[in-house]
């Protein structure tokens, strides 16, 4: 906060705005002095609320011996608020990108050293998000007429969203609408934001009904697998040539495409994500595949998990007389090398 400021003072200004917040009374010393991380007595809050009056960054209404905050008040309050969220979400996301990174190459190593020990064709998708819930929304003025939307999911998703308003907005009104968004909506899963939720929060933003929608817009988004953005890794597709049945041409030729398209593999990762029932070992041979490339083929798939809420899927790709022994003790050793590595880089 403010230089003139020290601690104990920044303390009692931001319980004393956040009491007021809460209860729209005047806040008395006796109140503040209840908060567990001042453990100071009422006399000295009394002479520190005397000093922030002074500052003028409280004021005491005529009728009451508590305070309320001030413009100024609200103003440190708002800065310091901002401050402390953007920092966050940019540690977030040097986190994220630094671990996305690291992810990104082992996960390509996976598919290489499973395609060489298998002598088969291997694919890895990136882990994507399930059950995500809110952590925190922050708005922020860019210009006049924008501001930016930055929701933060529980496993570090971020999704930023512009909004264009119609009239410039309040430093007041937008706090107000963060603490209307966040009170309601920190620690929802996100599959349960519903039209009722939505429409009783646009209802409380007044005349601000339409940014609330935006922002519940750019949450939404954060559950959303963009097909173009799934990303999977994959080796040993040349293997595939080594065995008579799949070298046929044409055959051949499909599947050396699915690989370099990847579209098929989304498809059929999007297929054993939807099966929730079953996150194990997951073995398809021939019609029983999901994709029509791949029908006189054997895969077997395993899920492997990156933290709360965060799935991916390995699979290895055959000739249906596949060594299957081999290849679900090789799936099941990697789920668990996997599983540990992940959470040693964590």
């Amino acid at each position: 906060m403010d230089q003139e400021l020290d601690d104990r003072k920044k303390k009692i200004l931001k319980a004393i705005i956040k009491t007021y917040m809460e209860t729209g009374e005047p806040v008395g010393s006796r109140t503040i002095s209840k908060f567990a991380d001042l453990n100071v007595s009422s006399a000295t809050i009394r002479n520190e609320m005397s000093d922030l009056t002074d500052m003028g960054y409280i004021v005491q209404p005529h009728t009451s011996a508590g305070r309320i905050p001030s413009d100024k008040g609200y103003r440190l309050y708002v800065d310091e608020l901002m401050k402390e969220k953007e920092s966050e979400v940019q540690e977030i996301r040097d986190l994220m990108i630094e671990k996305t990174d690291k992810l990104d190459k082992m996960l390509k190593q996976v598919a290489k050293v499973l395609a060489s020990n298998t002598n088969y064709a291997t694919m890895i998708s990136v882990p994507q998000y399930s059950g995500s819930k809110i952590k925190f929304i922050q708005l922020s003025r860019v210009t006049p007429l924008q501001l930016v939307a930055v929701v933060v999911s529980d496993n570090n998703v971020i999704r930023n969203q512009i909004i264009n308003l119609d009239e410039e907005m309040d430093d007041q009104t937008i706090l107000k609408l963060n603490l209307l968004l966040n009170t309601n909506l920190n620690g929802v899963p996100i599959q349960d934001i519903n039209l009722g939720m939505i429409a009783r929060l646009k209802e409380q933003a007044g005349v601000h009904g339409s940014v609330v929608g935006t922002v519940l817009d750019a949450v939404a988004d954060t559950i959303q697998v963009d097909e173009d953005d799934m990303q999977i890794y994959t080796s040993g597709a040349t293997n595939i040539f080594k065995y008579p049945e799949l070298a046929d041409t044409s055959k051949a030729s499909e599947l050396i495409s699915a690989f370099e398209e990847k579209q098929d593999l989304v498809d059929l990762v999007k297929e054993r994500m939807s099966d929730t029932e079953n996150t194990g070992i997951q073995v398809y041979i021939g019609d029983e595949m999901p994709v029509q490339t791949m029908k006189d083929c054997s895969v077997v798939t395993a899920t492997y998990e990156l933290g709360k809420g965060m799935h991916g899927t390995i699979g290895i790709i055959g000739p249906k007389r596949m060594d299957y022994a081999n290849v679900v003790d090789s799936l099941k050793a990697l789920k668990v090398q996997l599983d540990e590595l992940i959470k040693k880089e964590s």
